[in-house]
Formats: structure tokens, C-alpha cells, sequence
């Protein structure tokens, strides 16, 4: 994706005027397309968990096929975007939120459907507070997206760590919740910056609105993790 104008207060009304869409529908498209790629992924997820599809799933070892397929997919859709027609960043942006289904048809097993809606509705509290503030701050975030990769990285390392000591650190969660929440409102501004950036280029700005989209999905399907995980350690501490 080529670079964007990070200096958000020097962004000049003219730059729309080739745009079809005023900015507050190119921004409404982006949070649409989200939710029904999160609304494609639970309730894949859900039909398969209720018909007893993931048996057999998880025993022709297809989850790590699809991890690995999930990995490239992101890879894709975020380095090469600026080379595929709309309609294909559209369809594995779809694709994604499928695999991602049936990956998360392990969650409708493990955790009752009370908790799992529980933590959707407080992730999705979370999730609005953050790209409402995104949306309409004037300060550049630029330096939450460097910090939050960055403690991302460093969050990844000692969950890894954690993971093989078999230790469940609720700090850690709590932790990438923040992260994930902070990145939710530099994304959110981000959209503005694709907005301005592709304004006169209709299909370059279809597509980074779907790359746009992506990035929100997976910034509330991460969130949604941690506050679920959040709700069962404290139900297992009780």
C-alpha cells in the first residue's frame, strides 16, 4: 500500500472532489464491510460447533492448513492490494472471514453461548468507544500504530513463553486488550488517510476500504479474544 499524508491537520477539503463518496460513506462502507465479515465468521462458526462439523475438522488436521492459509491471505491482502482488481481483494477478504469461521467453531465449544455474547457486547463497547474516538480526534495517532505493533511483538513473545510454561497470565490479556484498543483508533483514522490519498483513483480506494475493513475486523476479533478470555479466568477464579 503506497504511503498516506500522515499530517492529519493539513488535509484540505479540494483534495475530495474527484470522490464519489463523501468521507462519511467511505467510512460507513469500510465498518459495513466489517461487520458482515465478522457476521460471515460467528456465524460459520456457530453452524458448524451446532452440526457437529468440527469433529471432523479437527481430526484431518485442516486447522493448521488454514492457519497457515489465513497467514498468507493477510500477507496478501496487505502487500499487494494495489495490484488486484477490487472484486479480488473483496472475495479473499471474504475467504479470510470464512477460514477464520471454522477456526472459531472451537470457541462455541469450549465457552457457553452466554459468555460468548457476553464478551461480543463488551468487546463491540470497547471496540465503538475506540474508532469513535479515531474517528473524530484531530491528533495525529500515527505513533499508536509504531507503539501498539511494537508492543504487540513484545506481547506475542512473552504469550509464546507463557504458553509453554503453561501459564495463564491475566496481565497479558489485559495488556493486549489496551494494544487493541489504541490500534482500533489509529485504524479507524487511517481510513481517512486512504480517503484522501486515493480520492481521484475510485478503485484503489474500493480497495484499501476493504484492506481498511480487514484491519478492523481482525482489531475487534483480537479484542473480542482477550475480553473473552478475560471473562473465563475471572468465572474460574470464582
Amino acid at each position: 500500500m503506497p504511503n498516506y499524508n500522515q499530517n492529519y491537520n493539513r488535509w484540505e477539503p479540494e483534495y475530495s472532489m474527484g470522490a464519489q463518496l463523501t468521507l462519511n460513506q467511505y467510512m460507513t462502507r469500510a465498518f459495513t464491510w466489517m461487520f458482515i465479515g465478522l457476521l460471515t465468521t460467528f456465524g460459520l462458526a456457530f453452524a458448524i460447533a451446532w452440526t457437529g462439523l468440527y469433529v471432523p475438522i479437527m481430526r484431518s488436521g485442516a486447522v493448521f492448513a488454514i492457519t497457515i492459509a489465513e497467514f498468507i491471505l493477510v500477507i496478501a491482502l496487505s502487500s499487494r492490494v494495489q495490484h488486484m482488481a477490487p472484486a479480488t481483494a473483496t472475495l479473499l477478504f471474504f475467504l479470510y472471514a470464512v477460514m477464520n469461521g471454522v477456526m472459531f467453531s472451537v470457541y462455541f465449544i469450549a465457552y457457553n453461548l452466554p459468555m460468548l455474547i457476553g464478551a461480543f457486547l463488551v468487546a463491540a463497547i470497547y471496540f465503538g468507544v475506540m474508532a469513535a474516538y479515531g474517528a473524530i480526534t484531530k491528533k495525529d495517532l500515527s505513533s499508536w500504530g509504531a507503539i501498539g505493533l511494537s508492543g504487540l511483538i513484545a506481547l506475542l513473545i512473552f504469550e509464546i513463553i507463557c504458553m509453554f510454561l503453561n501459564i495463564g497470565n491475566t496481565l497479558l490479556c489485559v495488556v493486549g486488550l489496551v494494544l487493541f484498543m489504541c490500534i482500533t483508533a489509529y485504524d479507524t483514522q487511517k481510513i481517512k488517510a486512504y480517503y484522501y490519498s486515493f480520492c481521484n483513483d475510485s478503485a484503489m480506494l474500493e480497495k484499501a476500504g476493504i484492506l481498511a475493513a480487514l484491519s478492523l475486523y481482525l482489531d475487534f476479533i483480537n479484542i473480542f479474544l482477550r475480553v473473552l478470555r478475560l471473562f473465563a479466568r475471572n468465572r474460574s477464579n470464582n
